[in-house]
């Protein structure tokens, strides 16, 4: 059963599309269930992220937690923003049903990815950051163990 929070995510997303111009874009998927969700970043001189937008190919659960990341992130540092995790995706959103916890993980790993995608572009290291994954298949596998 889903909360209130994320069928309202799902039913009326925030930040759908793309930026013209993103600062950073990251893009991760699921090959076991199929997701693909790509964030859009706009930042700042000041490293203040102004926009972020999403599309996502997925679950409602994938939509929610996409359309909820892009929320927690805007108006946030680079730096905050690092810190947004799966977990406080799934907060945000009064928790989700065990079998879509992967969601909120592809959510964490689309911000590092436009994140990175970001550092690359500009030549700079984001401390705490670590290179991404593209299928988050491969990081639950390795938790695994």
């Amino acid at each position: 059963m889903y909360s209130e929070k994320v069928m309202d995510h799902f039913n009326h997303p925030r930040n759908v599309g793309e930026l013209e111009q993103p600062s950073g874009v990251g893009t991760v998927g699921n090959a076991k269930c199929g997701d693909i969700m790509r964030i859009y970043l706009d930042i700042d001189d000041a490293g203040v992220i102004r926009e972020a937008k999403f599309k996502t190919f997925g679950c409602g659960a994938a939509v929610a937690t996409s359309s909820m990341a892009t929320e927690l992130v805007k108006g946030k540092t680079v730096r905050e923003a690092l810190q947004v995790t799966n977990q406080a995706v799934m907060e945000a959103l009064d928790g989700l049903p065990p079998a879509k916890v992967h969601c909120s993980l592809l959510a964490e790993e689309a911000i590092h990815a436009a994140l990175w995608d970001y550092a690359e572009k500009n030549g700079i290291q984001i401390e705490g950051l670590k290179k991404p994954v593209t299928d988050i298949e491969e990081k639950e596998e390795a938790e695994e163990y």
